[in-house]
């Protein structure tokens, strides 16, 4: 009986079922069963169950995302970057600092990323077969290599007019994103809030926004809510692909991030689990993009529920290897940094200017609202680093320390999200703008901004707000175009 109850308990984990099962068939715990009715038997065997359960759930659980915790390597599911799930629950969801006393939320602005995806061309499933085939013909693949063809073809036919779509779990990640929204905020989303949502014209985007309001008006079905996808709002939900001197910035700094790459491309430890003739992979096969296709397709395996694990490929050093360098990459495509002169996050002005005007709205509005956008990893990335949320603003020139002090997974993993949420006195019918608090999260976890708090994560707005505005305004001159 006991079986059957921690079985119900633990039926979602099965690595603690498999222990489980161990512990309740050795010989020494049967022996002791054999003698149930024997107090002291049963109270020890209910010991050993519990106690070996809790050291597995400890051990099983997933490590905190939290920047502060980094021990020097991303874990197997980071190392993936922008492919990494999103976070909540998985590593936790973070405890909120209750707003200074007197105040409550009314309002909401808010760019969040679409949910886990597929890869996002044909080729990325079709060049690993295709090569593994060509390499097959020769008789070059090892057991596993003949294996992980068989896994890639079904993987390819799975693909098959789905690349680039939200998977099953990212439509689940946006309805949980809405579900704690109206958990951690539910003064503002009550009858009569309008919610106001937009989406970049991509379908992933699309199906993001119309699963968190689908949520949304689930829990509160009074909600008053507008939707939209329109090339209209392209410049401003993603700019970035219009900013070409930002683009020629980056492109002419990729070097940089190819040199350090360039340091860290071994793969042979891969090509040894799938080949049986080094030689002729060199002589007749793209190793490095058969590398780079299989890691994608390997630590995207995380945005589907059905996807065979394929880790055992890499090396632990191979993981974190190619994470090193997309983190470079990455850094150089969108940080502040000098090497590119500190110019290509502004690439999400528009979009951050946009936030401010319509919080100036809300501000006069004697209704509740939000402002829901729904975009791209390429757009939270800079648009975090603009608003310089905790230390995502650093500004680096060498790579070989960058892993320490910034981290690409931290900022925009598949679902992330960007809310500000605006506060105001509780009880006073008319208050001046000076009243107004403010507190941002990135992907739910309250950040520091570059303005003097008030209280932990609580900051005037109109310090804020002038700061960014000045910003903002002074990009004209600071960058001479």
């Amino acid at each position: 009986m006991i079986f059957f109850i921690f079985h119900d308990i633990f039926l979602n984990n099965c690595h603690i079922l498999h222990f489980f099962s161990y512990i309740c068939t050795s010989k020494h715990i049967i022996n002791h069963y054999s003698n149930f009715c024997h107090f002291n038997t049963l109270k020890m065997l209910y010991r050993l169950i519990v106690g070996s359960l809790l050291i597995m759930w400890q051990l099983l659980s997933p490590p905190t995302a939290d920047s502060k915790n980094y021990e020097g390597k991303a874990d197997k599911y980071q190392a993936g970057s922008q492919y990494l799930a999103y976070p909540r629950p998985a590593y936790g969801i973070p405890e909120l600092t209750k707003a200074p006393k007197g105040y409550v939320p009314f309002h909401m602005e808010h760019y969040g990323r679409h949910g886990s995806r597929w890869l996002l061309k044909d080729a990325a499933y079709d060049f690993p077969v295709e090569t593994l085939e060509k390499a097959a013909a020769y008789g070059k693949l090892t057991p596993r290599g003949q294996q992980l063809l068989q896994q890639l073809r079904e993987i390819r036919t799975a693909s098959k007019g789905r690349v680039g779509e939200l998977t099953p779990l990212g439509h689940r990640q946006h309805r949980e994103i809405a579900r704690r929204m109206t958990e951690n905020f539910p003064e503002i989303f009550v009858p009569g809030t309008h919610v106001d949502a937009k989406s970049t014209v991509v379908i992933r985007c699309i199906l993001s926004m119309a699963n968190e309001i689908a949520e949304l008006q689930k829990i509160c079905p009074e909600l008053i809510v507008t939707c939209d996808a329109s090339r209209t709002t392209q410049k401003i939900l993603a700019y970035n692909s219009t900013d070409t001197v930002a683009k020629k910035l980056a492109r002419k700094a990729d070097h940089f991030a190819d040199e350090y790459a360039a340091k860290r491309a071994d793969h042979s430890a891969f090509i040894s689990k799938v080949f049986n003739d080094p030689k002729f992979v060199a002589d007749s096969l793209d190793e490095k993009k058969l590398f780079e296709d299989v890691f994608d397709i390997t630590v995207n395996a995380q945005s589907h529920d059905d996807q065979p694990d394929l880790y055992d490929l890499f090396t632990d050093e191979e993981l974190q290897n190619e994470w090193l360098s997309h983190n470079a990459s990455w850094y150089i495509t969108a940080g502040n940094t000098s090497l590119t002169g500190n110019r290509v996050p502004y690439n999400q002005r528009v979009l951050l200017r946009n936030f401010i005007e319509s919080a100036d709205t809300a501000m006069v509005s004697p209704r509740l609202s939000a402002n829901l956008r729904f975009g791209h990893e390429s757009i939270v990335l800079p648009l975090t680093i603009l608003m310089e949320l905790n230390d995502s603003a650093v500004d680096l020139t060498d790579l070989e320390t960058l892993a320490s002090q910034w981290r690409n997974y931290d900022i925009f993993p598949m679902g992330s999200n960007i809310q500000m949420i605006f506060y105001r006195p509780e009880k006073k019918p008319k208050y001046t703008p000076d009243e107004i608090l403010v507190k941002v999260m990135l992907n739910e976890d309250e950040v520091t901004l570059p303005v003097k708090p008030v209280s932990g994560p609580y900051y005037k707005w109109k310090d804020l707000r002038d700061y960014y505005m000045s910003k903002l305004d002074g990009f004209s001159t600071k960058f001479k175009e």
